[in-house]
């Protein structure tokens, strides 16, 4: 009997995009919208622009008055600038791993093309480009190359080898199968037997996955995993195929629940005599 083709690589489905480990496991990472990542660059330059220009307002308003010199004063202004527009985005970018105030407020984080934690490499080099294309350009030259690929990477994150990761992923909801109500009656006399562990994981998959195949490509793996299931049932039920996965996967899943549960309540019964003294010893404790 040939093997089944596994669930995460049907053919309808692209996963060239996709970030895969040393294991072939595919990570769902999402990139950051376009629009989300402007709200987030927004706010990150009101806060640090509007910083720059409160240390001038202070400046000016009282360096002036003590008898400071132009120079001096266009020295510090200059210095202000850099602190405010370079140092502290590459400090606060570098100490929180990708994060600011923006990234924070709309839930994104940059990391590095391959998923992994950007250093301060990384943050040096987005945070001198930064300065350019969101400073000096007010965000012209990010909103353009940001459109222009599909992760909406400004100059930056092409140099540096990083994109923004959005974090806010909702909780993907488990589906729990029951028992098909066509096979009730046969399930209160079926024998199913405890399955491999990667055919149940496979059949798992499968029925997570389903909705989102074609049909053609949903028959086909359905008959391939019940001809591999049907080995550890008896007797095999007249059934639709994915039913019939269905029904032995969660038959097992219950077995297994109330064996367990049983296998605890005889624990629970005996802790008296596996925690207890022996008799006429202390309690030192």
């Amino acid at each position: 009997m040939a093997r089944p083709t596994p669930v995460d690589s049907d053919p309808y489905v692209d996963y060239s995009a996709e970030l895969m480990t040393g294991e072939a496991v595919a990570l769902d990472l999402r990139a950051t919208s376009f629009v989300l990542r402007g709200a987030g660059s927004a706010i990150d330059f009101l806060v640090y622009m509007g910083a720059y220009l409160i240390f001038l307002y202070l400046l000016f308003m009282f360096g002036a008055p003590a008898g400071l010199d132009q120079a001096l004063l266009a020295a510090v202004s200059i210095s202000a600038a850099v602190l405010c527009l370079l140092v502290i985005p590459v400090a606060v970018e570098t100490a929180s791993h990708g994060k600011s105030l923006g990234r924070l407020a709309v839930g994104a984080r940059i990391v590095r093309d391959d998923g992994g934690a950007i250093g301060f490499r990384h943050a040096f080099i987005r945070g001198l480009t930064g300065v350019m294309e969101l400073f000096l350009t007010v965000g012209a030259i990010a909103g353009v190359v940001g459109l222009l690929n599909a992760r909406a990477k400004r100059l930056g994150d092409l140099v540096a080898g990083t994109y923004s990761q959005y974090e806010r992923v909702s909780k993907a909801v488990t589906p729990v199968f029951g028992v098909p109500v066509s096979l009730i009656e046969w399930s209160q006399t079926a024998d199913v037997a405890k399955l491999p562990d990667a055919l149940a994981r496979r059949v798992a998959q499968f029925l997570r996955a389903a909705q989102g195949f074609t049909p053609a490509t949903r028959d086909r793996l359905a008959r391939s995993l019940a001809n591999e299931v049907a080995v550890f049932v008896s007797p095999v039920p007249d059934a639709p195929a994915e039913l019939f996965l269905a029904a032995a996967s969660s038959l097992r899943r219950d077995r297994e629940f109330a064996a367990h549960q049983l296998e605890r309540r005889h624990l629970e019964n005996l802790s008296p005599v596996l925690d207890g003294l022996p008799r006429g010893f202390p309690d030192r404790g």
